[in-house]
């Protein structure tokens, strides 16, 4: 009869039975240089492997570790294990770190408690643990530990490094201090700085480690550690993880063990026992001075600081970056990976960017694996130099009910007409880019640099799929990210009509690019008008297939319309296609009234 461990080690999806491996880095005299002044060496290195290196060696993964975690990120260390690795929904065959395509590297950070040299290891010049005469440590540090270890594993450059909370800002010092080395960066829920709201929190946790009694200076190891102080610190850690809106629908104020209160300070309430488990389990398996070590780390890590501004930081990157954020992090807020974003945009490379939504905080990117498997997955495809998505497949491939109706019958009518106005080679922003149709269109036949622009969830996902680069922004509020003349086209293809500013949107196009091209349902078309006129209902036809409750249009509006709003506010037509469909040509007579949609291209008047 099998246990339960080895029903799980056996299930699809499971990397199996794991081994953490050791090594020692950094023999005197080749010792490593820490970033506050003083050396170290030897080193111990613990990590795990997972799947297997190809004959190019250029298939490796390296995952980065947050906090807490360690080099143990999934299957099972034996078959009585109770839980797999860390993070073990997102990394085995067919997850969307696929061992079966990838080669996949994670090791315990330098000051780690799990295997890598830390302050409770033994200082080979007193024979004593380390303690707090262990050399304080950075997020660099424990990077260049991580480089030496990649290349004794005979790797030199990495296909993709990917890291949540902590471990993203790993990822952000791969990529800027071994650009050469890393061909793709996904920082999940992470920040190039801290602000002083986290270090505050974390300088709590510290001082509750520090005014335990057992704490002893840092040489508590042969005696009581100082667990209550430690397990403090990880409450209060935790609550940094979870989200309001979270910790609502788990707790509320439901008491634990009575329906009333007890009117004393023991734990009642069902978050607070809860925190105290949080607390007690994690005792069993950290240690003390390397949550000191670590957190100050996090602390001190500030690209900023060091470059003078992001967009300086990010100036020699190489790698093509994926950024994620959760809309309920608060600890690491969206508005940061929006300052990343802002920075690489702004330096002209390759980015991809995700604000999933989410319920679950920051722990979010430990638990949120069917969204976080499709980005990660298709994005890591891409960085494979998989090609964009061949003709035959663009409607193969993507057949799903489209959120607009229409969007696949309006895409034959202005589709080519758009493709044939945009020069090879040009950069183009498509705004509104839905599942990256028109960009994955002109990026094969007419080898553009594209960005998309997209809100729904589902159609990045697609872009990424697609080997599209697209960022999650709102077009009504954020093109201010975007600096002026940085396209050579921006395109805007039946969106105009469902944004409430389509004036802003139309004056930021014409600054953003050198040209803009619009495509728009014409409201004044013949036969919308005279079902109006006969019905004195909303029309409904094959370009306007919505009633009018369920509509994503919140503007109607003409082929006149369009061009007094380019007059009112200063925006050239360059030109006006006047479109009917299976026709090929615009048509030139009565465009107003005949033609079912239009494109324009306009610029800076």
């Amino acid at each position: 009869m099998s246990t339960v461990g080895e029903s799980n080690i056996s299930k699809p999806g499971s990397v199996g039975i794991v081994q953490t491996q050791k090594v020692t880095l950094f023999e005197p005299p080749d010792v490593l240089r820490l970033e506050c002044g003083r050396v170290l060496g030897p080193i111990q290195v613990a990590y795990e492997t997972y799947g297997r290196l190809n004959e190019a060696r250029d298939n490796a993964v390296l995952i980065c570790h947050a906090l807490t975690g360690d080099a143990h990120v999934a299957g099972y260390h034996s078959p009585d294990d109770k839980k797999p690795g860390w993070w073990d929904i997102m990394v085995g065959p067919g997850k969307g770190i696929d061992t079966d395509k990838y080669f996949v590297i994670c090791s315990n950070v330098l000051g780690g408690c799990r295997g890598t040299t830390g302050p409770s290891d033994i200082n080979p010049e007193t024979g004593k643990p380390w303690g707090l005469d262990f050399p304080v440590i950075t997020i660099e540090d424990m990077v260049k530990v991580q480089k030496r270890l990649i290349e004794y594993l005979g790797i030199q450059r990495l296909l993709a490094v990917i890291g949540g909370s902590m471990g993203g800002m790993q990822v952000l010092e791969w990529a800027v201090r071994y650009p050469e080395s890393v061909a793709a960066a996904i920082p999940i829920a992470t920040t190039a700085r801290l602000n002083a709201q986290s270090i505050a929190f974390d300088a709590v946790g510290r001082n509750a480690i520090l005014a335990d009694p057992h704490f002893a200076n840092g040489q508590y190891h042969g005696g009581p550690a100082p667990e209550r102080g430690l397990a403090i610190a990880r409450m209060v850690g935790h609550i940094t993880y979870l989200s309001e809106q979270g910790m609502h629908a788990k707790f509320g104020r439901q008491l634990r063990n009575s329906d009333r209160y007890s009117y004393d300070f023991n734990s009642e309430f069902s978050v607070e026992t809860y925190l105290d488990h949080q607390g007690e389990i994690f005792v069993e398996r950290f240690d003390a001075n390397s949550y000191l070590y670590i957190t100050k780390a996090v602390d001190y890590y500030d690209l900023v600081a060091h470059y003078g501004t992001l967009e300086k930081a990010f100036a020699n990157v190489q790698a093509r970056f994926l950024v994620i954020s959760f809309s309920s992090d608060w600890l690491f807020t969206p508005a940061q990976s929006r300052q990343m974003v802002d920075a690489l945009l702004a330096n002209g490379k390759d980015v991809s960017y995700s604000e999933v939504n989410s319920p679950y905080g920051h722990d979010a990117f430990l638990l949120e694996p069917e969204v976080l498997g499709r980005l990660v997955g298709g994005f890591l495809a891409g960085a494979s130099n998989r090609p964009i998505l061949p003709n035959g497949e663009d409607d193969a491939a993507y057949r799903q009910e489209p959120v607009v109706e229409s969007a696949w019958a309006r895409q034959r009518v202005d589709y080519d007409r758009i493709e044939e106005l945009i020069e090879p080679g040009s950069r183009v922003l498509d705004l509104g880019c839905g599942r990256g149709v028109l960009l994955g269109r002109l990026m094969r036949n007419k080898q553009v640099r594209g960005l998309g622009v997209e809100v729904v969830q589902d159609n990045i996902c697609e872009c990424i799929d697609r080997n599209i680069c697209v960022v999650d922004l709102d077009i009504e509020t954020e093109l201010g990210s975007f600096a002026s003349d940085s396209y050579d086209y921006v395109v805007l293809s039946q969106t105009l009509q469902t944004i409430r500013r389509p004036d802003k949107v139309l004056q930021e196009m014409v600054r953003i690019g050198r040209y803009g091209i619009v495509s728009f349902p014409n409201f004044g078309c013949w036969k919308p008008m005279l079902q109006a006129l006969f019905t004195g209902r909303t029309p409904i036809t094959k370009r306007l297939p919505f009633r009018w409750y369920n509509s994503p249009n919140v503007r109607y509006l003409t082929i006149h319309d369009f061009e007094d709003c380019c007059k009112d506010f200063g925006i050239r037509i360059l030109k006006r296609l006047p479109l009917i469909a299976h026709r090929d040509h615009p048509i030139r007579f009565l465009p107003n009234w005949r033609a079912e949609e239009a494109i324009f291209v306009i610029s800076r008047g």
